[in-house]
């Protein structure tokens, strides 16, 4: 699948709401303390070299949210040294609460229980999660940037880009963070923008997919994680084994978290060659089905020479890690990763964010490919997007084959009952496509292949 996004969403915030707040949701603390460029509002490290964060998860949540929440804890668990772990005893404590339509946390660790606000209706999905958890929102270098729109912001909404005192951690800026406001937010002009990124206005700025590798890179910096991941976030790629295409390093660990956009990812060996032993207890490649080493495995423990199969996720995220001893290396390994829709009979799949808004400024692409002698039935079981007079705005083409050249089958936007779609062939297409204003929920659907005879 090809996703092309520009996430330009607006945080959740309740402007009425009778709990203090700055900037639509960071939380006032009650004596008055905000800090920022603060180490004691830092947790504190453990001698393993992990920090740990006890946290209450309210019952307000469905199981469904639940897992969800846990999902997005394990991207901070598997790429820095922060461990969200249940409380049991502690003091100092994040308590995550469901309430009133607010996604609001404070700055740091201020003492004993403090809350964060994920509303179980509004704030659910991965990126807002994160968001809330990471709170460590504008640098104090930002007007070397961005320019912020004043004339487009309403004069009770200005406080909300008051900037701070904020440890940089010697990092670029950076425009793709989880951090980041959307370029629209809190706009009081409709097609303006209240946040023009420096030099190029073009720049998409803001996301709520997930954590960026900058957003990684800042928490381990300023917690000085000793051991981290890398996190690959784009929809395709490349992966390498370290010094590839020389010998990697004895006595390494190593692990990669390919998480794109939307869809599954397939990951294909271009290049093998690592250390054999029996059980592969030396020398080894080790991949899961999902974010962590807790993760269903995709492929064990792999040594040797020779390429290995194709592999694909059941999800959007990939965890790959690799391991060497203290001697013998070889060449390690090259490998290239997609995302898209890929052979799963059965297998449902969705608009990005489904059933949460999907976000404005979207084009994302379906590709459906049967084994020969097989055709393709699709069906939609949900569909809700903006309504308008030949789906001139936010839209879903299914197309009858591999591309836009194809027979199109229909294009649908606002409110649908489920129907199924056969093609003719055994390629079938989808084209999502949403503008700048009106998000729904989208469109869940699945499919099946079936025998053309």
């Amino acid at each position: 699948m090809k996703c092309i996004v520009n996430l330009f969403l607006l945080l959740m915030f309740i402007p009425d709401s009778d709990i203090p707040m700055m900037e639509g949701d960071i939380l006032i603390h009650p004596r008055g303390r905000s800090a920022i460029n603060c180490v004691s509002c830092l947790w504190p490290k453990s001698a393993d070299g992990t920090v740990l964060i006890p946290y209450n998860l309210s019952s307000g949540y469905s199981q469904q949210q639940v897992s969800l929440f846990q999902n997005s804890l394990q991207e901070f668990h598997t790429l820095t040294c922060i461990r969200f772990v249940p409380r049991t005893t502690e003091k100092d404590f994040i308590s995550i609460l469901s309430t009133g339509g607010i996604c609001a946390s404070f700055i740091g660790r201020i003492g004993g229980e403090q809350q964060v606000y994920l509303d179980s209706g509004s704030c659910m999905s991965r990126g807002t999660i994160q968001h809330e958890l990471e709170h460590n929102v504008h640098r104090s270098d930002r007007d070397d940037f961005v320019t912020i729109m004043t004339q487009f912001i309403s004069p009770d909404k200005i406080g909300n880009f008051d900037k701070m005192d904020t440890n940089n951690v010697g990092l670029e800026y950076d425009y793709g963070s989880v951090m980041h406001y959307p370029g629209n937010a809190f706009s009081n002009t409709s097609g303006q923008a209240t946040i023009v990124p420096k030099p190029n206005p073009s720049i998409p700025i803001g996301q709520r997919i997930g954590l960026s590798p900058l957003d990684v890179s800042k928490i381990n910096r300023l917690y000085q994680c000793d051991d981290s991941g890398l996190l690959l976030n784009s929809a395709n790629g490349t992966v390498t084994s370290a010094n590839y295409p020389s010998t990697y390093p004895n006595n390494s660990t190593s692990v990669w978290l390919i998480r794109t956009p939307s869809g599954q990812v397939s990951l294909q060996f271009i290049a093998f060659d690592v250390q054999f032993s029996t059980d592969c207890v030396s020398d080894y490649i080790k991949i899961f089905d999902g974010p962590s080493k807790a993760s269903p495995v995709l492929l064990d423990r792999t040594c040797g020479m020779g390429l290995i199969p194709q592999l694909i996720s059941s999800t959007s995220q990939m965890l790959i890690e690799f391991v060497s001893d203290t001697s013998i290396t070889a060449t390690g390994f090259k490998a290239t990763y997609t995302s898209g829709a890929f052979y799963a009979p059965g297998k449902n799949f969705t608009s990005p964010g489904y059933p949460a808004a999907y976000s404005p400024n979207m084009n994302c692409i379906w590709k459906i490919t049967a084994p020969a002698g097989y055709k393709i039935s699709l069906t939609l079981h949900d569909f809700m997007m903006e309504s308008a007079p030949n789906c001139i705005y936010d839209s879903l083409s299914i197309y009858d084959g591999a591309d836009t050249s194809s027979v199109l089958m229909v294009k649908y936007c606002g409110t649908k009952s489920a129907r199924t779609f056969n093609s003719t062939g055994n390629a079938m297409m989808l084209n999502f496509i949403s503008d700048k204003s009106f998000q729904y929920k989208g469109f869940l659907a699945s499919f099946v292949f079936v025998s053309a005879t």
